[in-house]
């Protein structure tokens, strides 16, 4: 008589017998040594796999409990900290001490190779040197911004179809395509226009990079990962093929534009405003190297920008006065009248007008605040500390800060710590003030701080201002629970959709067509 065994509940059982055994090793370890206080136990990777789609929150649960606590795993401890002091210290103070590491490089680096967030040491401080550099021309910053405008424009124009026909948009999706068009342009040189869906190519690249995204991110709590990527099945098959369609992609891409910038050298110069171009010129021509900083800067620009503008149209929707707020704020800044075009306002949109739009600046910091595009970010301890708050770190361990549960937490923000109140970031005059980034590590914070912060926000308030200056959003449904989606980057799962209508009561010519 055949024999059919059920492995799930033997499987079970054996990792609940070697997670005893582990935790029983790390408590007898610790006894060893009275005079080291280690971090509080809050669970294991176990109770984080059965809360994966609820993850921020599990673990914001715990960061009320315990500021700094460690979930246990296999073969470490995993610690994560609310405490802003412990942050500095990661980030700042004892920097050196706190990187990627081969764990968080294993990880990632199917995805993102060698790129500037998998990588320690010299070939971290090579790319961040070379990067910043690129980052503080006003060329780049000029040519930004002008991209920046079109497709503000453009994204508002789509806005403007479906008031017309009456139709429900999901704002997220057109958020994401918008910032990978933007983000292609300033990185590659190259128009995707996802938008309008006229590139196939690039609707699959899209796709396939949020899948890879989420893919990865599940790695963390996923304790098989490695054996099914050595047998190719399951997730990780679905990762590889994924990543072979980004690879492929990217360095197509990367080929055409060697070509063109030797093809220039040889007829007439060509302009070197996008990034890609411009480290060509250094002679820079690994196309891993290029693919690997190109893949990194389009996680940065896209995810991180088209989430927290998805959020921050969400609390928009949750408070409506503050819409009517932000576009008086809007048509003052850029002394236009009220009915103006989306052409018109866009192109009235510049440096000068920017700066005085402190509300909106306000309020997208405290989206970030509250809903961090990086949620959960983490490094790798080198050796044996101790934390500010006196608890002690083993070499191996990793670290990780939580800007989510940070900004939820009341002895850091105050008892309306989780009420959405932009005016907490203004002075009496109305002028916006920066928080200490230990406190509000959304943009990370030291030597890693994101070179890309001036950017970011640049873009969120040109497309804000544009699609705010010109319509009024609502929930389509106010009765559906908008949650988020658990990956690299906080994504709004299942989309956020809106219906729009006409700020100023009537169409204007708005050039419909994209």
């Amino acid at each position: 008589m055949e024999v059919r065994l059920n492995w799930i509940p033997i499987v079970t059982t054996a990792f609940a017998v070697i997670l005893t055994a582990c935790i029983f090793k790390i408590m007898r370890r610790g006894s060893r040594d009275k005079k080291k206080r280690y971090t509080p136990i809050g669970g294991t990777v176990f109770h984080m796999l059965i809360n994966f789609n609820r993850l921020h929150h599990y673990l914001t649960d715990l960061a009320r409990t315990y500021r700094t606590f460690r979930m246990l795993n296999l073969t470490r401890s995993e610690v994560y900290t609310s405490d802003p002091a412990n942050v500095e210290y990661i980030l700042k103070t004892n920097f050196p001490n706190y990187g990627r590491g081969t764990y968080h490089h294993s990880i990632l680096e199917d995805l993102l190779g060698d790129g500037i967030f998998t990588v320690d040491g010299e070939k971290w401080k090579n790319q961040r040197k070379a990067s910043s550099y690129e980052f503080s021309t006003k060329v780049l910053r000029d040519f930004s911004s002008g991209i920046f405008k079109t497709n503000a424009s453009k994204l508002a124009r789509i806005v403007s179809e479906a008031v017309s026909s009456n139709q429900t948009m999901d704002i997220q999706d057109l958020f994401m395509k918008s910032a990978l068009d933007s983000v292609f342009k300033v990185v590659l040189g190259v128009e995707l226009d996802s938008m309008c869906g006229t590139n196939e190519e690039g609707t699959r690249f899209s796709r396939c990079f949020d899948e890879a995204s989420a893919i990865t991110l599940y790695r963390y709590v996923d304790l098989f990962w490695t054996l099914k990527r050595l047998l190719n099945i399951g997730s990780e098959a679905k990762l590889k093929n994924n990543i072979k369609v980004i690879d492929e992609f990217v360095y197509k891409i990367i080929r055409r534009k060697t070509e063109q910038l030797h093809k220039s050298r040889e007829d007439w110069p060509m302009k070197k405003e996008d990034i890609l171009s411009r480290f060509l010129e250094t002679n820079e021509t690994d196309p891993k190297y290029l693919k690997d900083i190109v893949l990194s800067f389009i996680i940065a620009g896209k995810d991180t920008t088209a989430s927290t503008l998805s959020w921050f149209f969400y609390m928009m929707c949750k408070h409506p006065h503050l819409q009517d707020r932000i576009a008086d704020e809007v048509v003052k800044a850029t002394n236009l009248k009220e009915n103006s075009c989306i052409d018109e306002l866009a192109n009235n949109i510049t440096e000068e007008s920017l700066d005085k739009m402190q509300y909106l600046h306000a309020a997208l910091a405290e989206t970030l605040r509250l809903y961090p595009a990086v949620p959960l970010d983490g490094k790798l301890c080198f050796s044996d500390d101790t934390f500010p708050d006196g608890l002690s770190i083993r070499k191996g361990d990793t670290i990780s800060y939580q800007p989510w549960a940070m900004g939820r937490m009341k002895f850091i923000w105050g008892d309306d710590a989780e009420d959405f109140r932009p005016e907490r970031w203004l002075d009496e005059k109305g002028v916006f003030q920066q928080e200490s980034p230990f406190k509000f590590p959304a943009f990370q914070a030291g030597p890693r701080i994101c070179l890309g912060k001036e950017f970011a926000y640049r873009q969120m308030k040109i497309f804000s201002a544009v699609l705010l200056g010109n319509f009024i959003f609502k929930l389509s449904d106010e009765q559906k629970a908008v949650k988020y989606k658990t990956m690299l980057t906080l994504h709004i799962d299942g989309g956020l959709h809106l219906q729009a209508s006409d700020r100023w009561g009537q169409t204007n010519p708005r050039g419909a067509d994209c």
